[in-house]
């Protein structure tokens, strides 16, 4: 099983590891795109007012350009707890044992716009860069959707048994998943008072963590639909095929107020 998720805007400083080190990364097919995009945020960050307009930066994110300079020589730390955010503050990998984190790093993948897909105990550097971002203010640098789409894909394309794609759809596009079965990206809905089902917008990315945490937790490798499916039942989640046949559809009660609110009800 392969879990693959968003990366958040928002990252941890620091870490205790070493500086990045490309052969130490999972999916080591993916190092020729790796070193390619690791060239053009090198380059683009010597012009400071460059990068700010490149990566759309605000007047208070000037320091993002100091955070891409220092990528080669920065301390690191696994990717789950690297990033921040709504999912990574419900998936709360601090709290996963070592046997956990053994299991997320070997079935969760994060989907990086810098480095591509990374095993969740990859050890990587803070840095910014979003899957719309441009690296470069002229024309003569790929983007990053010409760079990764291809060498993800194939990535993807080339691992057996069941993946779930909870990443954004921006994310998606830098790595399309293979048409057949038991790939599956996963739609969160909200179910109101009445019965009805749209889509969960605020909580959105919650429900992803603590899905994926749920799955972590787990600690089964499931190879197919079915056993996914059949687990989510005995769980208590309300996880269904979609009518298309390709998506899977995660639906949770519409629960006003705090986000605790919907803890409960996913566990």
């Amino acid at each position: 099983m392969l879990i693959l998720l968003p990366p958040s805007e928002t990252k941890r400083d620091g870490g205790a590891g070493d500086p990045l080190a490309l052969d130490s990364l999972a999916f080591p097919e993916l190092t020729r795109v790796r070193r390619s995009v690791l060239r053009a945020v090198a380059a683009l960050s010597r012009n400071r007012e460059a990068t700010i307009r490149a990566l759309k930066l605000g007047p208070k994110q000037a320091g993002e350009v100091d955070r891409n300079r220092a990528i080669p020589k920065a301390a690191t730390m696994p990717a789950l707890s690297r990033y921040t955010g709504v999912l990574y503050d419900a998936l709360d990998a601090g709290a996963l044992t070592s046997d956990q984190r053994d299991f997320a790093h070997a079935n969760v993948a994060v989907h990086s716009a810098l480095l591509g897909l990374v095993a969740a105990g990859d050890e990587i550097p803070a840095y910014r860069l979003s899957f719309d971002s441009r690296l470069s203010v002229t024309k003569d640098v790929p983007t990053l959707k010409k760079q990764w789409a291809p060498a993800v894909a194939k990535a993807l394309a080339d691992r057996d048994g069941l993946i779930l794609d909870l990443r954004s759809e921006g994310y998606a596009a830098l790595g399309p998943t293979p048409v057949r079965d038991h790939v599956h990206y996963v739609r969160v809905l909200a179910r109101d008072a009445g019965g009805a089902v749209r889509a969960l917008n605020h909580f959105n990315k919650q429900a992803k963590g603590l899905f994926t945490r749920a799955l972590i937790e787990a600690g089964v490798d499931f190879s197919t639909t079915d056993e996914l499916l059949s687990w989510a039942r005995a769980e208590g989640y309300d996880l269904t095929v979609a009518a298309d046949g390709g998506e899977l559809e995660l639906v949770v009660p519409e629960v006003a107020g705090e986000p605790g609110k919907l803890i409960a009800v996913l566990r």
